[in-house]
């Protein structure tokens, strides 16, 4: 079972608060992550139901085996509770293939595709090229040279996405892939589907 740290005190504050990492060293942390730019950061893609009434954010990395293996079920999970909206932080911790794939799918985001990226992306099986990302992409209908022109267009856009993910994971103290913010509780490892449901239910009776 996944090491839980509450986020409590943190949440009982006034509208204002940080949500501060955990663990030794708190205030080394050059940039503490706001509950505004954890859940609500409006250049994050959302799944699930927009308004619901509790956000899972997780943060993966298309690479990384555990977030592949429980895509299909955490995919099956929001969409049987109606009630979940569902934050993906693209944070590509396996190297330049990944920094490319999460590139490749911001730029799908700002041409309105973004779930079709990352549903191919995250059903692909292995460790991934840059000749198989396109390859996929392309296959799932998307065009290259339109992600292309659509991250050159957007880069800072894409590149302080990317950085405030990589931040928010570093302030938590995330050692990798995937890990949650589920409510008032950060999860820093791989949820099954009764934990993740357990989660949910959790962040509802604590809303």
């Amino acid at each position: 079972m996944p090491n839980r740290r509450t986020l409590l005190k943190g949440m009982a504050a006034s509208a204002g608060f940080t949500l501060l990492p955990f663990g030794t060293n708190v205030s080394a942390v050059a940039h503490e992550p706001s509950p505004e730019m954890v859940f609500d950061d409006p250049a994050a893609p959302v799944l699930g139901n927009p308004d619901g009434d509790v956000t899972v954010v997780e943060y993966f990395d298309v690479q990384c085996g555990y977030c592949k293996r429980d895509y299909p079920m955490m995919r099956d999970v929001v969409a049987r509770d109606g009630g979940v909206k569902l934050v993906m932080k693209d944070w590509p911790i396996f190297g330049p293939v990944s920094v490319f794939a999460a590139q490749a799918m911001q730029a799908a985001a700002e041409l309105g595709e973004y779930e079709t990226a990352l549903d191919a992306l995250m059903r692909s099986q292995g460790r991934l090229s840059h000749e198989q990302i396109e390859g996929i992409l392309t296959g799932a209908g998307l065009d290259m040279g339109s992600l292309t022109t659509a991250v050159v267009r957007n880069e800072k856009k894409i590149s302080d996405l990317l950085d405030r993910n990589y931040h928010q994971a570093e302030a938590f103290q995330f050692v990798g892939t995937p890990s949650f913010v589920i409510g008032k509780t950060i999860y820093p490892g791989v949820l099954n589907k009764s934990l993740l449901e357990e989660a949910i239910a959790k962040a509802r009776r604590e809303t």
